[in-house]
Parts: structure tokens; sequence; C-alpha cells
């Protein structure tokens, strides 16, 4: 009987293993086949004006990746990752300015410079969690966007902070990489090095990091007993989530051309946090989705001729219907509702259908 019970469980957890690698590899075919879309097709089929609408719709993907790792992964509610986003595009656009090294060495350079400053950053809510460390990085933010307020941002000047007064002059534009100088090539590139990120953030959660950051999530004294260096885990998050992050803000320079201050008010902090927790910190499409609703529907709005502060709007109540009948966000609400459309349909479809097996 012994005997029969475990082969009897062997083989169940064969089949499991069974239609959990199908299922791997039909998502993989599906990602596949809409990043091959993405990239071949989508250019072609979309006016000038959607082609950099969709570049800044990739790029914040990436932000609401860093994002959702923190909050989603490790359970710390940050709202400072704004101002990172700026610290990136300054550092990016300093950089560009400055050297004429090849573009993916700066953007690597972005993303490590950015990673130590936002660690930096982090630095001082390690103590402190839920409303305290929400209220800290808003703070922390807030002070970052007055000193780039005063500061301005790189426009191709001398010096250090490489700021020049051209107030009867057009600015230099902040340059792209010589294979992708043309909006429909550098989208093709943006979605190549968040394709880059994306696996990133993959490699760290299917690993020994993404594991700790459960743990830590679920309860810190239970991660710290079972021997998780929580300080140590918590940081390696902040540095990630600001490298990606600082990568995003050097593609948003290029993709801009120009860049000012009041592109990154404090409020955009709050925006993109709430956002993301519309799109989902559980998984990474929640990223995806967060990327689309920050940028697709204000460039609707403005097409439309609709105020854009109807999408602040529109994005509060979205967070209030999440939060109240989806926590986890429109990435896991979605295929659950297109299950049960199918499964409604499915039902019609087979009562209309009489016993002889043909539509009347």
């Amino acid at each position: 009987m012994a005997d029969s019970n475990v082969a009897t469980r062997s083989r169940s957890s064969l089949r499991a293993a069974a239609r959990l690698s199908r299922r791997d590899a039909i998502n993989l075919l599906v990602v596949a086949g809409g990043v091959l879309f993405v990239l071949l097709a989508l250019p072609s089929l979309l006016t000038p004006y959607w082609v950099v609408t969709s570049t800044s719709a990739v790029t914040f993907m990436i932000v609401a990746l860093g994002l959702g790792l923190l909050v989603g992964r490790v359970g710390m509610i940050s709202l400072g990752q704004g101002a990172v986003l700026a610290l990136g595009a300054w550092v990016g656009a300093r950089l560009l300015f400055a050297t004429a090294l090849p573009y993916p060495i700066v953007l690597v350079m972005t993303g490590l410079i950015t990673m130590v400053l936002g660690t930096m950053i982090g630095l001082p809510a390690l103590r402190v969690s839920g409303l305290y460390l929400a209220l800290v990085t808003l703070m922390l933010a807030g002070a970052i966007t007055v000193v780039l307020v005063d500061t301005n941002f790189p426009n191709g000047g001398s010096g250090f902070l490489g700021y020049a007064d051209q107030s009867t002059g057009t600015p230099p534009s902040i340059r792209r990489p010589s294979i992708a100088e043309s909006d429909p090539a550098f989208f093709r590139y943006v979605v190549i090095v968040a394709l880059l990120m994306f696996l990133l953030a993959l490699w760290h959660i299917r690993g020994k990091p993404g594991r700790a950051w459960a743990a830590i999530r679920q309860s810190e004294p239970a991660a710290l007993a079972a021997g998780v260096n929580v300080t140590v885990y918590k940081m390696w998050a902040f540095a990630l989530a600001s490298f990606v992050t600082g990568i995003a803000g050097a593609l948003l320079g290029s993709a801009s051309h120009v860049l000012y201050a009041y592109t990154f008010p404090t409020s955009q902090s709050i925006v993109l946090f709430a956002v993301v927790l519309m799109g989902g910190v559980y998984t990474l499409f929640g990223a995806v989705i967060a990327g689309v609703l920050l940028q697709v529907i204000p460039g609707a709005f403005t097409v439309w001729g609709i105020p854009s502060e109807w999408a602040t709007i529109l994005f509060g109540v979205g967070v209030l219907q999440v939060l109240t009948t989806a926590p986890a966000g429109i990435a896991h609400q979605l295929p659950s509702d297109l299950a049960r459309l199918g499964r409604f349909l499915f039902g019609v479809a087979r009562r209309r259908i009489p016993a002889g097996g043909r539509a009347p």
C-alpha cells in the first residue's frame, strides 16, 4: 500500500511538472511573439507622435520595474523613485554631453552612478518601514527636486554642471546611439534595453536574492531567524532598483533631446507609485501595464484635447478600484477576467447548439 501511494504521488508530481513546463513554454512563446511584433512591426504601424509616446512608455516600464521590485518583492514602500529617475537623467545627460564614450557604456556608467546615489538615499530609510519609509523617501525626493531646480539639467555647457545660459538659442540635443538616431530605431533600441533589464530582474528574483526578499516581505523577524541578512538584501534591492531606474533616466534624456527640471516634479513619484500598484507589483508584467498607463493614457488625452489633469483623476479612481477588487493589480485581474469571459462565451455557445450538433 505504501509503495502504491508513493507511486501515485510520483505520477502526480510528474504530471504537475509537465503541466508547468507546458505553461512556461506557452508563456515564453507569447512573450517572444510579442517582443518580435513590437520590434519589427509596431514602429511601422504608428504615427511619429505615437512612436515617441511608445518610447516613453517603454522607458517608464523600466522605472516601474525598479519600483515594483521594492514594493512587491521586498515590501518597502518607496515614494522617491521619481527623484532617482531624475538623478539618472541628470547623470546620463552629463556623461553624454561631456564624453564621447559609446552609448552602451554611458548607459552602464549612468546605472552604476545612480545605483550608488540611490543606495545612499536608501540608507536613512533602512530602519523604518511602512508609512514612515514612504514619508522619508518622499521628503528625500522633494529635496532632490529642489537641488535639480537650482542647478538645472546639463545642456552642453562647460564645468561640472554642464550648464550654459542659452536663453537666446536652442540648446543642443542629448545624443543618441549612432545606430538608433531616428525615432523608430531608438524605439527598438529602448525595447532591447528594457528586455535586458527585465531579464536582469528575473535573474535576481529566481535566485538567492529573490528568496531572501520574499522572506523579508513575509516577516523580517522570521527572515532574521532564518539567517537572512536583512540589511544587506534591502540595500541590494535599493541598488538594483536604482540601477535600472538610472538607465531609464539616460534613455529618457535621449528620447526627449532636452531635459528641464520641471519635467520631474515631486508629485511624479506619487503618481508613479499609484500606477505601479494599478499594474501589479507581484509580477513583472505589472510593470509593462504601468508603463503603458503612465504614458499612453496621457498621450491619448492630448490627442483628444482632454486636459492632462484628468489622467491623474483616472489613476486615483483606478487605484481605488484595484485596491478594493484586485489587490494584486491589473496584471493578476486581467487574465482571470478574460478566463471568466471565455467560459461565459463558451457556455453561451454550447446552449445555442442543439443536441444534433449543428447551430440553428
